[in-house]
């Protein structure tokens, strides 16, 4: 396979599967240096996770009238 199929190969499993780059670059320590773009996504991801879990916890709350918790 010549190095043109590969990147082509590669190209059409990204397209095709979504896949944008590797979750474990984001997820776990590294030593390579992880560009602030990815960092910032990152950060983006993981807090808007959070403030789904904070509503779903909420809703939850309402629905069976408990206390709040308190914050974590």
């Amino acid at each position: 396979m010549s190095k043109a199929e590969y990147e082509a190969a590669v190209a059409a499993f990204l397209r095709t599967k979504g896949v944008t780059r590797c979750p474990t670059v984001c997820a776990v320590p590294t030593q390579a240096i992880v560009a602030e773009a990815d960092r910032a996504a990152y950060r983006d991801y993981v807090a808007a996770q959070e403030a789904a879990r904070a509503e779903k916890l909420k809703t939850l709350q309402q629905m069976l009238r408990l206390a709040p918790l308190p914050p974590v």
